[in-house]
């Protein structure tokens, strides 16, 4: 059986340092035998915060840096993210299904994360965001009836 693993890894603002840790966990998660559509949305969810903390949050700055602390079990993945930027509020981002907003690409990573982790929760900044995924466990679906 595998044992629990943890690690903490500080990327400067590159997004191909991102893509190494990405491919850290999805082969963590595979020899942990997580199912196909967890491990896709874990990738989907990570590499989704990870842009996010790059682009928007440190800007792209090369003095910048990302944060990243892993937990992986047999049971659950869970990873915070933290950016060094001033951070967001999350009610202020405009909400990507609402028709006034369907040409407008705000807000869909952070509508994908929350359709495909089981929990997504911001710090009070908006620099740090924590992705929680469970085993075979489907989120909940989102409180709209569009599918």
């Amino acid at each position: 059986m595998s044992s629990d693993e943890h690690f903490e890894v500080t990327i400067p603002s590159d997004t191909s340092e991102g893509q190494a840790v990405q491919a850290r966990i999805v082969e963590a998660l595979e020899v942990r035998e997580y199912p196909d559509k967890d491990v896709f949305s874990v990738r989907l969810a990570l590499e989704e915060a990870l842009v996010n903390a790059i682009k928007h949050g440190n800007r792209m700055s090369p003095d910048k840096s990302v944060e990243i602390k892993c937990w992986i079990s047999d049971e659950r993945v869970r990873i915070e993210i933290q950016d060094e930027g001033e951070g967001f509020d999350r009610s202020h981002v405009p909400d990507p299904t609402l028709l006034e907003n369907l040409e407008r690409p705000c807000g869909r990573g952070i509508m994908l994360m929350g359709a495909f982790m089981n929990l997504i929760e911001y710090n009070e900044q908006g620099n740090k965001v924590i992705l929680e995924k469970v085993k075979g466990v489907s989120p909940k679906p989102p409180d709209t009836e569009a599918e």
